[in-house]
């Protein structure tokens, strides 16, 4: 049995259809259940028993499954949420109880990182940066870079582990997450409702309106790693999961227009005071790391990315 913690998120319900394409059916669905998307996102999926994330760790002592490995998705996310205790209870300290099943009765786990430990980037965006030596912009970050830390301080860890950082990410079965969805979403939605898409105008001078970049990941992509992960099971650590290639905003309005057949409409709007010291306005996986442990597949365009997910799935307002 393979348990995806978070499987009705977005990433988690993505998980968890394409480990049914790949024949996984013996799965262990772990999440919070009463949500209205729960539904949708998980649609016609085949799994062996879900769980409330509230009971999954009793249930883990209890039962002490034998399980082929934890897919570790489930976090709060949002980026906006100031309150420290929430992450700490929500996203340490319950990642720590799961970590240390694992390192106990050797069940190999896959978790989500993220991107947002590397902060402003200062240092860049590089895996093999030390979590101490990094400062996250928000109490979310800083609760993914800690069980980081811990996790790598720890005298006996799981018999495989990866920290995966996701970058932008992209892709459906998003459609809950309101202002947490990717800039691909709310761009197709402004688009479809005003005719135009409004950005953040560049409060530096050495950067143009609208050049303001990410690494945009497609799901499709992140998905194709997380089954490399699984398995060759490579050396254990923190791996970037991004494209290694920054596209600016003004890009990714453009092609969301063009995958509209819409002919581009952009307006310029000042960045937020209360976001503006922390913006920020480049990131970019570096995935030698990756690379280096055998995963040398190619990634889907920014191009070719939107316009699979405006095409096949936002038009349609279909699942994956």
């Amino acid at each position: 049995m393979i348990v995806v913690t978070g499987a009705i998120g977005f990433i988690g319900s993505c998980l968890v259809r394409f480990l049914n394409n790949k024949g996984y059916h013996n799965l262990i669905l772990v999440d919070n259940f009463n949500r209205l998307h729960a539904s949708s996102n998980l649609k016609n999926c085949q799994f062996h028993q879900k769980i409330d994330r509230k009971h999954f760790l009793e249930w883990l002592d209890n039962e002490k499954p034998k399980l082929k490995m934890i897919l570790h998705i489930g976090a709060r996310t949002d980026t906006t949420e100031t309150d420290t205790d929430l992450f700490n209870r929500l996203n340490l300290h319950y990642s720590q109880a799961i970590a240390t099943f694992c390192s106990r009765f050797d069940i190999p786990l896959i978790y989500a990182s993220s991107a947002a430990t590397y902060g402003m980037g200062t240092l860049g965006f590089d895996d093999s940066l030390a979590p101490q030596d990094l400062t996250p912009l928000n109490p979310y970050g800083a609760s993914k870079n800690d069980f980081d830390h811990w996790l790598l301080q720890q005298k006996r860890k799981p018999p495989f582990w990866a920290g995966l950082k996701f970058f932008n990410v992209y892709g459906p079965n998003e459609y809950h997450k309101g202002r947490m969805a990717s800039v691909i979403w709310h761009c197709y939605h402004q688009i479809q409702s005003t005719g135009t898409m409004k950005l953040f105008r560049s409060h530096r001078s050495s950067v143009q309106d609208g050049a303001q970049s990410r690494d945009f990941i497609y799901i499709k992509d992140l998905l194709k790693i997380i089954d490399f992960m699984m398995q060759h099971q490579p050396k254990s650590g923190l791996y970037n999961l991004g494209t290694a290639k920054a596209r600016s905003f003004k890009d990714l309005a453009e092609q969301t227009f063009r995958s509209l057949q819409k002919k581009p409409s952009i307006e310029y709007i000042d960045t937020p005071i209360d976001i503006r010291a922390s913006y920020q306005y480049f990131t970019e996986a570096t995935i030698q790391k990756l690379r280096q442990v055998g995963y040398q597949d190619s990634f889907y365009s920014l191009e070719a990315g939107i316009d699979d997910y405006v095409q096949q799935y936002l038009l349609k307002n279909a699942y994956y």
